[in-house]
């Protein structure tokens, strides 16, 4: 699987309720807390000056509210295929319950299903607008990981943290860093 190489800028939720208390969220439609809001609107200050041809976010609440507090005077556009990973009876379990991503979870989504999900959603996001803002979950940004670094193995990117990726202008590859408020 690969992802079309196109520019775009990629967010975590606020910090969700589930968060705080340090519970798997996965699916769990968990809004966000009094900080997720108050991170959410801080954050705004670098997302709000853009011109996005579209803000996409998954289609559960966290991610929504997200956006609406980032980027209040755009319309969203919600895909099912950016959800978390769907955790099955992990579910609100305390996330050091989490097992290793290349098992799956009991009565939970595997990761290559999951993965597949993403990149399909990605895909179809990318091929459709030129400078899209993705606000989603840290399991899609560990796809989009295992996807150019090859492991899902990587820090927990921070909440609202705008990360940009630019392919490379030799087509190989991809450049990654936090956003400061400018496509280059």
């Amino acid at each position: 699987m690969t992802l079309i190489k196109a520019p775009f800028v990629f967010v975590r939720h606020a910090q969700s309720v589930y968060n705080k208390s340090g519970l798997i969220g996965g699916f769990t439609d968990s809004q966000l807390s009094e900080e997720g809001i108050l991170q959410a609107q801080k954050a705004s200050e670098i997302l709000t000056g853009i011109e996005w041809s579209a803000v996409c976010t998954s289609s559960l609440k966290r991610t929504k509210e997200t956006a609406s507090y980032l980027v209040p005077d755009y319309p969203c556009h919600h895909y099912d295929g950016l959800k978390e990973r769907n955790w099955g009876d992990l579910e609100g379990e305390s996330i050091l319950q989490q097992t290793p991503y290349e098992l799956t979870p009991p009565n939970g989504e595997s990761w290559l299903v999951f993965e597949a999900r993403v990149i399909k959603a990605l895909n179809t996001i990318l091929s459709q607008y030129e400078r899209p803002l993705i606000v989603a979950h840290s399991g899609v940004y560990r796809v989009l990981n295992n996807l150019i670094n090859g492991t899902p193995y990587c820090p927990r990117v921070g909440n609202v943290t705008p990360i940009i990726f630019n392919p490379n202008q030799n087509g190989h590859g991809w450049s990654i860093s936090p956003f400061k408020g400018k496509f280059k």
